[in-house]
């Protein structure tokens, strides 16, 4: 089967791979449409990051080549003996993190998982082999090229449920990337009242307004402490800091009204210094959020089927296998207008 394979920094291409066996419990999915996550772009980038090179990953025994991709929708094709939730011909998405199955699945993710296109062979490939409790249905009205949001859509949502965004609410956002993007129509979904989201660039803003946001603001331009808190002299109920630096780290706190609660949804490649008096002396709440549970999915894919929210400007290209180097990893990494680009497999819709 054809797949984009992962060498080395710069070095994904685009090869015959063996479809891996299908177990008694696993389910063989021919994938429709797969997202390009910024994970895999930037593994491509400046890889390796959490691709397992030097020592085989502690469960799956894999190291590269892989295969990257793990945002997946697609039909299933075969299922194992001992499968009897799933038949061939069920239109599905994929939950790419396999989680130990030790303790609650609220919490996990927080004691080791695995995910395809990470840690095994991943979804930018024709088909993808994975246990059928990974499998979740799509409803008949979801196309597929939108199904494939699902994933993405869930950290979103998941970090706005540990936010306890609420009917009602004022959220600022910080960083209008394609999560962020995905957290607009989630905070909405959860009742937000005002959106408040700031970025540096022009186009990402553009998009961030398409989505809902209330006001979308270029804090290069404007000063989001002093604005909102003009507008909000207590300070807004929840802040979503996704841009991971010290400056809008600070500035989430800053705007926050006492008890209200930031949530940390960027990865921080930097440490800094952070004085927990901040806190202290705002009642504001620090939590962060990683990934989601596979309810959170289930409820994604519900979003996505409420014609209320616009999906549209996060699909900003869809794109063939073929040519998911050039039009795909280098235009996200070159050309600001894009956000979510999805690559077609089978394009089965």
């Amino acid at each position: 089967m054809k797949a984009a394979v992962w060498y080395g920094k710069q070095d994904v291409r685009i090869e015959d791979r063996d479809v891996k066996p299908v177990d008694d419990n696993d389910v063989k999915v021919r994938v429709a449409w797969t997202g390009i996550c910024g994970t895999d772009l930037h593994e491509w980038q400046i890889g390796p990051i959490l691709l397992p090179v030097d020592q085989p990953h502690k469960v799956k025994g894999e190291t590269t080549p892989l295969v990257l991709g793990h945002e997946v929708s697609g039909v299933v094709e075969e299922v194992g003996k001992n499968v009897t939730g799933i038949k061939p011909g069920d239109r599905v998405v994929i939950n790419p993190v396999v989680l130990p199955g030790k303790y609650d699945e609220s919490v996990d993710r927080y004691y080791g998982f695995y995910s395809i296109g990470l840690h095994t062979d991943g979804s930018f490939t024709e088909y993808v082999v994975i246990d059928e409790k990974n499998i979740i249905p799509v409803p008949e009205d979801l196309p597929f090229d939108k199904a494939a949001l699902a994933e993405p859509l869930s950290v979103s949502y998941q970090a706005v449920k540990h936010a306890g965004v609420k009917e009602g609410n004022v959220v600022a956002i910080f960083s209008c990337g394609p999560i962020e993007l995905l957290a607009i129509i989630a905070a909405k979904a959860a009742g937000a009242k005002e959106i408040y989201a700031f970025d540096l660039v022009e186009e990402r803003l553009e998009k961030a307004k398409e989505v809902g946001a209330t006001e979308a603001l270029n804090s290069g331009k404007v000063n989001p402490v002093e604005y909102l808190r003009e507008k909000y002299p207590q300070g807004v109920d929840v802040s979503l800091e996704a841009a991971g630096v010290k400056p809008t780290f600070d500035q989430a706190i800053a705007v926050t009204r006492p008890l209200g609660n930031v949530c940390i949804i960027a990865v921080h490649t930097r440490n800094f210094e952070f004085n927990p008096l901040a806190l202290m002396t705002s009642g504001v709440k620090l939590s962060s959020s990683m990934g989601y549970t596979p309810q959170t999915i289930k409820e994604s894919l519900e979003i996505l089927r409420n014609e209320e929210f616009n999906f549209e400007p996060i699909m900003t290209k869809k794109i063939e296998l073929d040519d998911l180097v050039e039009e795909g990893f280098q235009s996200l990494a070159n050309d600001p207008k894009q956000a979510k680009i999805v690559v077609k497999v089978s394009g089965d819709m």
